[in-house]
């Protein structure tokens, strides 16, 4: 046995069999675990690294991270034992282990995986080997999520160098292409709309000189080069490509998701040309994206026009970036599709006192802070510009996206935060924070900057909102702590003293700008809750569910006490709540705000393409919605006097349904190995995966 070699061939074969087969679902883990097992059996190094490298991928896809970080170590430690140091194949390894990291919300170690696997390929490859520029890429990647878009543009232009230098033809080159259209949405992000424009209207050109028009990667260079027109205000050429990008994607995939987001983009936008009177010219087969017609709007009048229709963008713009792919997505980024940028902001628009725009509190502030915070600090503090993050995050409806005209009642107005590190605050605290109160405008674009003195009290003094903080005392605000507790498992009893509302305040909110990715850094260490509390989390949830909805409902139901078995509605519906937030995992989708907003915060994630239990809103609206006349229906309620028991049994059939969801969830996760549907009787499976004992319930 001690000459026997793991099959790798037959391995990849029977793998690439079961995604043929689109069996991955069910089949790939059972199948990348037992080969694991046999690869270590046989003490076959060469063999357990090419299964793990399949392996992380796929947990990758799966958005089981946490499963993936024992599986980083092991591969660099398995590539250390080969001696594949300073090789091709290490970088390779690197380059996995850095992408699984950064995926699981560790930037600082995937950072140094990066970095350490550009120093090993720069020493092996060629200056002009595009496999650099898949590296320097992937590190924008990284700072793009961590809202560094300086050293994010520095990175796509080196790439972009790489690409251009190394093409046969780079005129004609898709993998330049792509990498021009990311780096105008990273200049989108940073305020730069003209030069966005002319990266994104270079990809078009690249596509077309290349006779690759028909090329299903051609649609996400347009829905860039879309998303680069509606920042500048040229809507009628956002509506142009839009169209286009349609065309190209019924062509080449049908009507799938993809066709589905980019069509609510389209839709949105041509909402946002007609009411700004903008007339879009039909198709005539031109390359309009050389057009400088209508590119820029001046007036003031089509900004703010254009700022009601920012609103209903977002989401479908986000979504369209999870759906797109690339021709390089290998090599770089996919083409709209680099993670975590901005969706479209408002167009600049000049203050005007008499004029009062549909706009979100978010869409507010970073115009305020586009506007005039950013050049007072570029300013007065030239020192600190690449010190200082801005932002809005925290207490307060704008900073959930969910405010409306009817939020414009109190606390609102033009504001953002700024956030310093301890030392920097020490230096400049107190006077950048005097200087926000007194150098800024009072009137900005319509709105009335609110003052200490007309703040509801909650706003006031150590409980306001905006201005500058250190970047401690802003977290301690909200929760109690300078920085999250972290993994230590002597620490875990803190993570549950946070609750997920104060969780979601400190989490929520949209970061402008953080050149040192201190704040976020910090905000990200509150998202990373470990596995173990949030699977402690999940058997607390689970029990709530069974407790309220299974059992308490119907024996309320049975005394006639409806108040009681509202009640029990009442737990059930935040139990099931929090449950989606958790088997979605609060890295990826935050937590669940507070009970004014768990509803449109749940409408909003179980929208999203790849959510869990995706029909979770529309099932406990229906439930609350049936509820009353379940409790109190009495015995003569109802249509030819049947009483309440006919809406009781379809209050019945949405309990079952969300606890079978509930229990197919726990399945899919490896959480429970019972089919007993009665969800009290899994907590004891599930926290059989609970590793510090402390957590487990008594």
């Amino acid at each position: 046995m001690g000459n026997e070699a793991f099959d790798v061939n037959g391995f990849i074969q029977g793998l690439d069999a079961i995604f043929s087969a689109h069996d991955a679902a069910t089949k790939a883990e059972p199948y990348l675990l037992d080969s694991l097992a046999e690869a270590r059996r046989l003490a076959d190094d060469a063999g357990q690294l090419t299964v793990i490298n399949e392996l992380l991928g796929f947990y990758r896809s799966q958005g089981r991270h946490d499963d993936n970080l024992p599986l980083v170590k092991e591969s660099l430690e398995l590539a250390k034992r080969m001696g594949l140091e300073g090789s091709d194949a290490w970088a390779t390894t690197l380059i996995n282990a850095a992408t699984a990291t950064r995926a699981a919300g560790k930037y600082d170690e995937a950072e140094k995986l990066y970095r350490e696997a550009l120093e090993s390929s720069e020493k092996t490859l060629p200056p002009t080997d595009r496999r650099l520029a898949a590296l320097h890429n992937n590190l924008s990647i990284l700072y793009s999520e961590t809202n560094r878009l300086e050293p994010a543009e520095q990175e796509l232009r080196k790439a972009l160098s790489i690409l251009e230098s190394s093409s046969v033809n780079a005129t004609e080159d898709v993998d330049v292409a792509s990498t021009h259209t990311n780096l105008a949405l990273i200049l989108m992000n940073e305020g730069r709309d003209d030069e966005a424009l002319k990266h994104a209207a270079e990809a078009l050109r690249i596509y077309k000189r290349g006779h690759l028009e028909n090329s299903a990667h051609f649609a996400s260079a347009l829905a860039g080069y879309a998303q680069a027109c509606f920042h500048a205000g040229d809507l009628a050429n956002a509506v142009r490509a839009y169209r286009k990008s349609l065309a190209v994607i019924e062509e080449c995939y049908g009507h799938n998701d993809y066709y589905t987001i980019t069509k609510e983009n389209l839709d949105s936008v041509e909402a946002a040309a007609a009411k700004a009177g903008v007339a879009v010219p039909a198709d005539d087969g031109s390359d309009f994206w050389d057009d400088e017609g209508s590119r820029f709007a001046d007036d003031s009048t089509t900004a703010t026009k254009l700022a009601g229709a920012a609103q209903s963008f977002d989401w479908h713009v986000d979504k369209e970036r999870q759906a797109m792919t690339s021709s390089a997505a290998q090599a770089a980024p996919a083409a709209a599709g680099a993670e975590n940028t901005a969706a479209p902001s408002v167009p600049a628009a000049k203050p005007v006192a008499t004029a009062r725009p549909a706009i979100t509190g978010l869409k507010l502030a970073k115009e305020y802070w586009k506007n005039c915070g950013k050049p007072m600090i570029a300013d007065r503090y030239p020192e600190y510009k690449g010190r200082i993050a801005a932002g809005l995050v925290g207490h307060g409806s704008e900073c959930y996206g969910f405010d409306d005209e009817i939020s414009q009642d109190h606390d609102f107005g033009p504001r953002f935060c700024m956030w310093l590190t301890d030392e920097d605050y020490a230096k400049i605290g107190e006077q950048l924070q005097h200087d926000y109160e007194t150098l800024l405008p009072k009137e900005f674009m319509g709105f009335t900057v609110k003052g200490a003195d007309s703040a509801t009290p909650r706003a006031q003094g150590a409980g306001r909102r905006e201005g500058a903080f250190s970047i401690g005392d802003f977290f301690e605000g909200i929760t109690g702590y300078r920085e999250a507790p972290g993994d230590d498992p002597a620490k875990a009893h803190e993570w549950l003293m946070l609750d997920e509302a104060t969780l979601a305040a400190a989490t929520n909110g949209q970061i402008f700008a953080d050149p040192l990715g201190a704040f976020s850094k910090t905000r990200q260490g509150f998202k990373d809750m470990p596995d173990d509390v949030r699977i402690a989390l999940i058997s607390r949830r689970i029990g709530m569910i069974s407790q309220a909805g299974q059992y308490n409902f119907p024996r309320m139901i049975k005394r006639g006490d409806g108040a009681a078995a509202w009640l029990s509605i009442e737990e059930f519906v935040k139990a099931v709540s929090s449950f989606v937030y958790l088997i979605n995992e609060p890295i990826t989708v935050g937590y669940l705000p507070y009970y004014k907003w768990q509803f449109a915060a749940l409408r909003k994630l179980c929208r999203g393409p790849v959510t869990r239990m995706d029909d979770a809103a529309e099932q406990l609206e229906t439930l609350l919605r049936l509820s009353s006349a379940a409790c109190f229906g009495g015995a003569g309620f109802g249509e030819g006097g049947k009483g309440a028991g006919p809406v009781v049994r379809q209050v019945t059939e949405v309990i079952d349904h969300l606890c079978a969801e509930v229990l197919t969830e726990l399945r899919r996760d490896g959480l429970t190995r019972s089919d007993e549907t009665f969800l009290e009787w899994q907590r004891p499976y599930v926290e059989e995966h609970i590793t510090n004992p402390w957590l487990k319930s008594l």
